[in-house]
Formats: C-alpha cells, structure tokens, sequence
C-alpha cells in the first residue's frame, strides 16, 4: 500500500519539531528512519500512526487521505519499543486479542494465531507467559499481534533496542525474512545505523527534524549529500578534516571513511601530495585490535585527529607514520553539500 506524506509538519507549543516532511512510500517497501535521538524520527512515525495529530500537511495511504483519521481507522498495525504484551494472557491470547475485540469467529481467530505463529517460530510457546520468553521471544510475539490484524502498513518504533547485541543480530535477519515473506509496506525507526543499512530499501537521515537525504543504503555510503550523513552513515564514522587540506580541493571539509585511510611505516615531512594521494606525516595515539581488523587512532597536527581501519592485525610498533589519502576515496563538501570531484 503505498504511503504518502505531503509537506508534514508537527509543532509543539509554538515550537516546531518537525519541518515539511514530504516522502513517498512505495507498495512492499522497507522504508528506515534514522538519526540521533530528538531528531523526530518518532514523532514522524506517531504522525503516521495517528497518535500525534499532523499542524500541517497530508498523509494519505492508498488513495484515502487519513490525515484526521482516528489511529484504528488507517489500517495501520505499530510495533513498539516495549513489547507492551499482557502479562496474564498466554501468547495465543496476546496475539489473538485485537481479532477478539474485533468480534471474529472463534475459527477464523485461530487459524490467523496459527499462521502467524508458524510464520515467527512461536508454535511451540502458544500456551505460556510473557515472563517464560527471552527477549527476542517476546518482540516477535508483538510483531504477531502486528501480523493478523493484516495492516496496510507496519510501523516499528525502534523494536529492537531493549535487545543485546546478539539477540539484536538475530532479530534483523528475522525481520528481513518476514519482510521478504510478507512484502509488506514497512517503516521503521531506530537510531542505530547498522538496522539501517542492512534493513533498508530506502533509509531517510533525520537531522533537527529535517531530512538531510533519503536513499537506498549504499547510495548513502558512498554518495553522502552533507557532512552530517557522512558522518552519521557508516561504521566507525567518516573522517572530516578542514582548514587548508579541504580549500586546496574546493571545499570547506573533505572527508574519508577509517577503511581508505592507509597506514604507512615510513614518514614524510609536511604535506606532500602526489598524483594519486595525499600523504602526510602522523603520530598513532592509539590502537585497537578487533580480530578481523584493527582501528588505529592518529593525530595528524593541523589536520585534526583521524582513524584508520587496517584489515587483520596491524603490528606497526613506530609512533611516527605517513597517511594516505587516495583521491579517489575522498568526499569534498562546501556550505554543507557534496561538491562533485573533477571528472565524477
């Protein structure tokens, strides 16, 4: 079902929080809003659900425009943060209970409970309370009372954050296989990018209740339109360095992610750019050893504080070495927009 905000706006008390906000959510689409927190991400998504009246603006789903539509009225199902799962109900009756309220047969209950369950390996714990599942146990149950009420659209407002790390993993691979299953409109919230990017059809980046730019995932990462996404999109963040370094090459910062910053033993004296680099001489403050790669820590003077990412393991022990800068890594920005490189 596709889904349509048209200049969307959200003021509290004279103060405006969220700035015409226009986006357009194909049918099937997995669609990702993510930013800090207070960006609006949330508020655009209780926008969406009916729980915060839009000041201005449309939304429209489908053709309807449902813009003051009650919340049961815009055939919309909302997973939340917290599982909000009643604890005296066994899972069939959390799942079952809005198709009760709903007042259908006692069969047709039965046979949604089942598919759903089916569909989120919750077959088995049928009969038991909340308080008998894991974590991830307990959002998937959400995530089937978000199911048979067949939505047009789902909603989820960072649903995995009250996981650990790897419960959090599974859970993602969960989600994109029932996306794939359902091919479901979907719009999700978090502010953990890595939901994003591995998520996403399309991830909107919020920035003070503005988007900053909306894109499939990679486009974001290698084609970052400010230096906000730079920084925010990608894990660790991009380097952003100013000064000479960046109005040498036309712009205000340059930026470079930690993985195509390479690490050399032999230093150089001052700023020696080549044809194919820039190069100059640092001093490693500190290294982290990962396993499958290392992060190293340096400070290169004028030009700031930088961090490298070195495949394996990097046993350089020298405290002076030479960064490099391949020119065809680096991202320019100037008045806060990518400027293109020559001959990009």
């Amino acid at each position: 079902m596709t889904l349509k905000l048209q200049n969307a706006c959200k003021s509290f008390r004279g103060t405006q929080v969220v700035h015409s906000i226009s986006l357009a959510v194909d049918p099937g689409e997995f669609v990702v809003f993510v930013g800090p927190s207070g960006c609006g991400k949330s508020t655009i998504l209780r926008m969406v659900a009916g729980l915060e009246r839009i000041t201005s603006g449309r939304l429209v789903i489908g053709d309807t425009d449902v813009t003051d539509m009650p919340p049961s009225q815009r055939g919309i199902a909302m997973v939340f943060q917290s599982y909000a799962l009643y604890p005296h109900m066994s899972v069939y009756d959390n799942i079952a209970f809005s198709l009760r309220i709903a007042k259908l047969h006692k069969d047709e209950i039965k046979a949604k409970v089942t598919a759903a369950a089916e569909s989120l390996q919750l077959t088995e714990y049928l009969d038991r309370l909340p308080k008998a599942l894991s974590g991830g146990q307990r959002q998937r149950v959400a995530i089937g009372r978000a199911i048979v009420r067949n939505p047009k659209v789902f909603l989820f407002d960072e649903p995995l954050s009250n996981l650990d790390a790897a419960l959090r993993t599974d859970m993602r691979a969960e989600l994109a296989a029932l996306h794939a299953k359902l091919q479901s409109t979907m719009i999700y919230v978090t502010h953990d990018q890595v939901e994003a990017m591995t998520l996403a059809d399309r991830i909107v980046v919020m920035n003070s209740g503005r988007v900053e730019q909306v894109g499939k995932p990679m486009e974001l990462y290698l084609a970052p339109q400010t230096p906000f996404v730079a920084e925010f999109i990608g894990s660790p963040k991009m380097n952003l360095i100013g000064g000479a370094l960046a109005a040498e090459h036309g712009g205000d910062v340059v930026g470079i992610r930690p993985e195509d910053v390479q690490v050399n033993p032999a230093p150089v004296r001052g700023h020696d750019r080549q044809a194919a680099d820039i190069r100059f001489p640092a001093a490693i403050e500190r290294i982290e050893k990962l396993g499958a790669d290392t992060l190293i820590y340096a400070d290169a003077a004028a030009h700031g504080r930088l961090l490298a990412r070195a495949a394996g393991a990097f046993d350089n022990t020298a405290a002076a070495v030479t960064l490099s800068l391949p020119l065809s890594k680096i991202h320019i920005f100037k008045d806060n927009k990518r400027v293109n490189k020559q001959g990009a």
